[in-house]
């Protein structure tokens, strides 16, 4: 018996989640492997001498530097305190990237006026804005958190306001034919359409604002990986450095990957 297209379609599907499933499942083992093989290559050639474990630590020096500071409670203060004023910076970075944004598109003018000096902004070295931040508002979270808004909101108001501008053009005009006005064009097709964009920076500037954040504890904080990694400079424990150097690493990937999940979240609802 032949079989019905629709049958065919479905097993088609099938062979494409089937498919597709594999393609993710072999770039998570071959993740892992690279990190083990990694760290495998480094605690060897610690051992062996063949580079110097006080100034590049190993694996293993990391894990129980890493077990004593749990113990003692030290670690989850430094982390708590770049967490939330990253994840502050992260917020407020994306409120006054989409309001700018905004107020960009809106008025056409405004944007021609102010599109050198976002650039110019953008293009500016973040950490030389850091002393002058200490100046201005002195040392205390106040100073991270600006530091962090600082590194990604120029960028993102420059990319989210770009993507509005990508925004469907005969949408827009079909609304303003209907008698709409640009509030309603603004938020029945350009903000909808944009939302991929949205989703994209944002991707984008919580690693920035990690990064802000690090650049204001190395010159302004008590607490914080930022200052774990300059105070153990300072006094060569370059493990304690090594080890939080890598919990910066989990936390940039952490967090990148809650983001990315709400973006799948919203592609599956599409």
């Amino acid at each position: 018996m032949k079989k019905t297209t629709a049958e065919t379609c479905s097993q088609a599907q099938r062979d494409f989640i089937r498919a597709h499933k594999r393609h993710h499942r072999f770039v998570r083992h071959m993740r892992a492997a690279l990190l083990l093989l990694f760290l495998l290559l480094w605690e060897y050639c610690a051992d062996q001498n063949l580079i110097d474990s006080f100034f590049f630590s190993s694996p293993s020096r990391v894990a129980a530097c890493f077990l004593e500071m749990v113990q003692d409670r030290s670690l989850f203060s430094h982390i708590g305190i770049t967490l939330l004023e990253t994840v502050v910076s992260f917020l407020l970075v994306t409120g006054l990237s989409l309001l700018a944004a905004t107020l960009l598109w809106h008025s056409r003018k405004l944007s021609e006026i102010l599109e050198p000096y976002l650039v110019v902004l953008n293009s500016l070295p973040k950490s030389a804005l850091a002393p002058l931040l200490i100046v201005w508002l002195g040392t205390g979270i106040n100073t991270i958190i600006t530091a962090g808004i600082s590194v990604a909101v120029f960028g993102a108001v420059i990319s989210l306001y770009t993507g509005f501008l990508q925004a469907d053009p005969e949408k827009q005009m079909l609304i303003r034919t209907l008698g709409g006005n640009r509030r309603d064009i603004f938020f029945k097709a350009v903000l909808p359409a944009s939302v991929p964009v949205i989703l994209s920076s944002m991707k984008v500037n919580i690693g920035l604002a990690l990064v802000g954040v690090i650049i204001g504890e190395f010159l302004a904080a008590r607490r914080g990986l930022g200052y774990l990694i300059i105070y153990s400079s300072q006094v060569f424990q370059l493990t304690v450095l090594i080890t939080s150097i890598l919990i910066l690493c989990a936390i940039a990937m952490g967090l990148y990957q809650i983001v990315q999940g709400a973006e799948h979240w919203y592609k599956k609802r599409r």
